[in-house]
């Protein structure tokens, strides 16, 4: 890479993570800006590699900065870009496009529909977001539809249905209906038989492999021309469960000599062996496949607009058959890319997630290093920050990289105010104090609100403080709350000085806590579990409390045991 390429990518660099920090009030992060980046400057993405370790100098200067040197900053190389930043109207209905022809419907009406197969990661949280969003929008209605007709490959968890109404709830929404398709499976065998009597569909009993030659060649089913009458029969036999699984399927008939291959005949049902573990389902065998089922209920429901991913577009085709043989009107559809999170080591995946749960390797769905709903809400994130963080990437059809420092900035505006702050120092070492120095500490409890006074924190002869905290022999530092100690032979000795040490003389300021007194505690995070000691009114907080540890972060408190305390950490 030649010095005027790495130049041009500092610089452009320098503008994004301006850009992204302004934006947030937060640091900027490398992941974070890759995504425009790259999109304005398409000739970058040879040197894809190289670029994050560019980036990652500039954007440690940059985090170095205060929020208004950065504005200054970004006025000076972009001053356009900082306009824009001002000038920008934080409503949703700035961020979402309209729906299409939003007009010509008396009601919008969108539905969520989850797999039940396990609690939701992060990223099934972008859905329910943005529907609920434009339900508030259009003052719509949606619906939760669980998806739950495969009793086999993504077989139903029976706690994953409560779990995932539950995780809607906490991003702040309520469905207007919630369906089962597992109890709608009768309406779905009436849909297809008046499919079979319109000559729209046929009973197939070829191998999955024969069926897939004959199609990627074009060339019809043998089983194709039967009659309606052998259709029928042979489809009432699968309801009734004479079939093994892999013995007989339901086809639509399509076009055998479509350019898209996967469109070719595509499966309505078949058969499955294994029982639904739901007992109101378990007797059925012959279960509709996604597209099937999902096309009829969208009909049925009266849904005028779907969202879906970008590489689910063959669904909406396939469904487009049944709804000519029909005569129905297919909704208005908005194709989306992938989101993509960062700050974790854990893919973003049910399955995976699931094993390394099963495996012992994360204690469960709400363990700190999962990334799942369940997880940040242990943490204390609230929902709200999760779903303004969603609704902010939009719909479009490209990848979208949600930084979590975006969600993290979101619930710091939301929790600040009413944070209580306290001293937890992480692995402490014990430093004896000595001279003329207050019994007692006092602390405000938040600086922003003198109204609820000051916390009580005993000295006595000795206390902890973070490694990296500890000065070289003779100099000196700040505790916070207490006074000016100078670092000799192994101890504090209080020195008397005021508050200018640290004002005029750049003395560092540290929290502490008692060596005697203090809260043993365990603070989850997702990068492990970190130990330490906290201040004594520490153990009079509430679980479910968010509290700021200062110099550290914000953290939920989970609970008080007799041998120490818990909490969650959240963020910066």
């Amino acid at each position: 890479m030649n010095d005027d390429l790495r130049e041009r990518i500092e610089r452009e660099a320098e503008k994004h993570a301006l850009i992204n920090a302004v934006k947030h009030e937060s640091d900027a992060d490398v992941g974070a800006i890759m995504g425009p980046l790259m999109g304005e400057n398409p000739e970058f993405r040879e040197h894809g590699d190289e670029i994050p370790g560019i980036a990652g100098g500039v954007i440690a200067e940059i985090n170095g900065l205060s929020h208004e040197e950065r504005r200054e900053r970004l006025g000076e190389i972009a001053p356009e870009e900082l306009n824009e930043l001002d000038s920008e109207d934080d409503e949703e209905e700035e961020i979402l496009p309209d729906l299409p022809r939003a007009d010509e419907y008396d009601q919008i009406r969108m539905r969520v529909a989850p797999n039940p197969n396990g609690p939701w990661h992060l990223g099934h949280a972008r859905m329910p977001a943005v529907i609920g969003t434009y339900k508030e929008l259009y003052d719509g209605w949606f619906c939760v539809r669980f998806d739950d007709t495969d009793p086999e490959t993504k077989r139903p968890d029976l706690d994953a249905y409560d779990e995932i109404l539950d995780a809607i709830e906490y991003l702040g929404f309520e469905p207007d209906e919630t369906y089962l398709a597992s109890d709608r499976v009768e309406t779905y065998y009436e849909h297809a038989r008046e499919l079979i009597e319109a000559g729209g569909a046929y009973t197939c009993s070829c191998s999955g492999e024969e069926f897939s030659n004959l199609k990627n060649s074009g060339e019809a089913c043998p089983h194709r021309d039967k009659d309606v009458e052998t259709t029928r029969e042979e489809f009432e036999a699968m309801v009734d469960g004479e079939y093994d699984s892999g013995e007989m399927v339901l086809r639509v008939k399509t076009d055998i000599e479509h350019k898209n291959p996967a469109l070719r005949d595509f499966v309505a049902f078949r058969m499955v062996d294994t029982p639904h573990p739901r007992e109101e389902a378990s007797e059925y065998r012959c279960w509709p496949m996604l597209d099937f089922q999902s096309g009829i209920d969208d009909h049925l429901l009266g849904i005028t607009h779907i969202i879906r991913g970008i590489d689910l577009q063959d669904s909406a085709k396939r469904q487009q058959f049944v709804y000519d043989y029909f005569g129905w009107e297919y909704p208005e559809v908005i194709h989306w890319g992938h989101v993509q999170i960062d700050a974790y080591d854990v893919k973003m995946s049910t399955s995976t997630i699931k094993e390394l749960i099963d495996d012992g390797e994360l204690d469960g769905w709400d363990d700190p290093r999962a990334p799942t709903l369940a997880s940040v809400s242990r943490r204390g994130i609230r929902g709200d920050a999760i779903t303004d963080a969603m609704v902010e990437l939009g719909t479009s059809t490209s990848n979208v990289d949600l930084a979590m420092s975006s969600v993290y900035a979101n619930n710091r505006d939301l929790v600040d105010d009413e944070a209580d702050r306290y001293f937890f120092v992480r692995e402490g070492t014990e430093v004896a104090l000595t001279g003329d120095g207050p019994d007692e500490a006092t602390p405000q409890r938040h600086p922003d609100h003198e109204d609820r006074g000051t916390r009580e924190i005993p000295v006595g002869d000795a206390v902890v403080v973070e490694p990296e905290d500890l000065p070289d022999p003779e100099e000196r530092v700040w505790l916070k709350g207490l006074g000016c100690v100078r670092y000799t032979r192994d101890a504090f000795q209080f020195t008397g000085d005021d508050i200018d040490a640290v004002r005029e003389e750049g003395v560092d300021v540290i929290h502490w806590a008692p060596a005697d007194e203090s809260v043993p505690v365990r603070m989850r995070t997702p990068e492990g579990d970190v130990e330490g000691a906290a201040e004594p009114e520490f153990a009079e907080t509430d679980a479910d409390e968010v509290v700021q540890f200062e110099r550290i972060g914000f953290a939920r408190v989970d609970r008080h045991d007799d041998e120490e305390s818990v909490a969650y950490y959240a963020h910066p």
